[in-house]
């Protein structure tokens, strides 16, 4: 009785996780995701003056075809603080991250800003790089 149990339980796993990963490729052979395409993935402040301007953009696109959310938007360091619309993005349609960094310190910027969404391809991570100098 175990024994049938035991097979009954396994058969019931295989059919589930080959009916889930059917389930997957069905959603993307369709296309009918969300995809965020960046213009660029990266920002080089080049040098900054101390307590200079801090200040980029990221800009987005939602190339999929369906409404685009950011879920999180997060940075690497305390010093970055990511902003951006917690509205969907339709399809066609651009949008733009602002990124603000602390210029008070000197040294070198090197830092990423990770971006969580119901795209397609997920999870992004920007980079912004430099250095803040004195003036």
């Amino acid at each position: 009785m175990k024994k049938l149990i035991l097979t009954f339980v396994l058969s019931m796993a295989v059919v589930f996780g080959v009916n889930a990963q059917s389930n997957k490729k069905e959603v993307k052979a369709t296309g009918s995701q969300p995809e965020i395409t960046f213009t660029e993935m990266m920002h080089d402040y080049g040098e900054v003056v101390k307590d200079g301007n801090g200040i980029c953009e990221f800009e987005y696109k939602n190339t999929g075809k369906a409404p685009l959310m950011l879920t999180n938007v997060r940075s690497s360091c305390g010093c970055t603080i990511p902003s951006w619309s917690k509205e969907p993005l339709m399809p066609g349609k651009s949008a733009k991250i602002k990124v603000k960094y602390n210029t008070k310190n000197v040294g070198t910027i090197n830092k990423s800003i990770t971006v969580e969404s119901n795209a397609s391809n997920g999870t992004v991570v920007l980079k912004i790089t430099g250095k803040v100098v004195n003036k």
